[in-house]
C-alpha cells in the first residue's frame, strides 16, 4: 500500500466531520471517493496532504507515519495536490509555474529545466509555455496546475474534484489525461469527484463518504449498487415513488 488511514477522525468543535475512516490505497490504482456535500471529502484529504492534523487516528505514506508532518515535508516525501478552485501564480508563466513546482519538490536540482520542460511536453501545454496563468482558460489552468504537482515528482497524486466546471468535451480529455498520468507515468492518483458517471468510469476501486464515515469501499460498480449508497444519493423514499 502506498497510502493508509487508521481509524481518522476530525472534529471542528462540536461538529464531527470524519469518524473512523480507514483507507488502504495500492500502489500505481486509481481510487475514487464520492459522496454528498458535507460528507467529509476535503477534510479527508486535508488530513492526508497536512493542511491540518486529524483529531484522531493515523496517516502512513509508502509506510512512514505521516500525521503531525507539515505540508510541505509530506510534499517533499512524494505526494502532491490539487485543489477545487485551480490555484497557479497568475502573474507567473506557465513555464515558471511548473517551475514552483520542481523547485519546491523532492529532486536533488539537476536538470531542472529539462524535466520541466518534459512535463510540459507530457501534458501538451508546451504550446503555452510563455502565457501569463492569468491568461488561461479553466481546462488549460487545471493542467498548469497538475504539472506543477508532477514536477514535485509525486509519487502519489490527489486531486480535489477536477472536473467541476469542465465541458463534457473536456472532461472526456481531462479523463484521458489521468490515465495517462497513471499508466504512463506509474503515479497513483486519488480523486475526490461528485460526477459518479466519470469516477465509476476512471476509478479501479472507490469509497463513499456519508455523514464522516465510510458506508461503502470496492469495485466501483458494485459500490454503486450498494443498497446504502443508493440510499444517500437517492433518498430513502426515492425508489418507491
Amino acid at each position: 500500500m502506498i497510502l493508509e488511514t487508521r481509524k481518522v477522525s476530525k472534529a471542528f468543535g462540536r461538529i464531527e466531520a470524519l469518524r473512523d475512516v480507514d483507507i488502504a490505497i495500492e500502489r500505481e490504482e486509481i481510487f475514487g471517493i464520492a459522496g454528498p456535500n458535507g460528507a467529509g471529502k476535503s477534510t479527508l484529504f486535508n488530513i492526508i496532504a497536512g493542511t491540518y492534523p486529524p483529531s484522531a487516528g493515523r496517516v502512513f505514506f509508502e509506510g512512514k507515519d505521516i500525521t503531525r508532518l507539515n505540508a510541505h515535508r509530506i510534499c517533499h516525501l512524494g505526494l502532491a495536490r490539487t485543489f477545487q478552485i485551480p490555484r497557479t501564480f497568475p502573474t507567473l508563466s506557465v513555464y515558471d509555474n511548473v517551475r514552483v513546482g520542481a523547485t519546491f519538490g523532492g529532486h536533488d536540482g539537476r536538470d531542472t529545466n529539462k524535466r520541466i520542460q518534459s512535463h510540459l511536453d507530457f501534458l501538451n501545454l508546451s504550446s503555452f509555455r510563455d502565457t501569463l496563468a492569468s491568461n488561461l482558460e479553466l481546462y488549460t489552468t487545471k493542467l498548469v496546475m497538475m504539472a506543477a504537482c508532477l514536477a514535485t515528482g509525486c509519487r502519489l497524486l490527489m486531486l480535489d474534484e477536477p472536473l467541476a466546471g469542465l465541458t463534457m468535451m473536456e472532461i472526456n480529455d481531462f479523463m484521458g489525461v489521468l490515465r495517462k498520468v497513471n499508466q504512463e507515468q506509474n503515479t497513483t492518483i486519488l480523486i475526490i469527484e461528485h460526477i459518479l458517471d466519470s469516477l465509476i468510469d476512471i476509478s479501479d476501486r472507490m469509497l463513499i463518504l456519508h455523514n464522516g464515515e465510510v458506508i461503502c469501499v470496492g469495485d466501483p460498480h458494485g459500490v454503486c449498487q450498494d443498497k446504502k449508497v443508493i440510499e444517500v444519493y437517492l433518498g430513502e423514499g426515492e425508489e418507491s415513488q
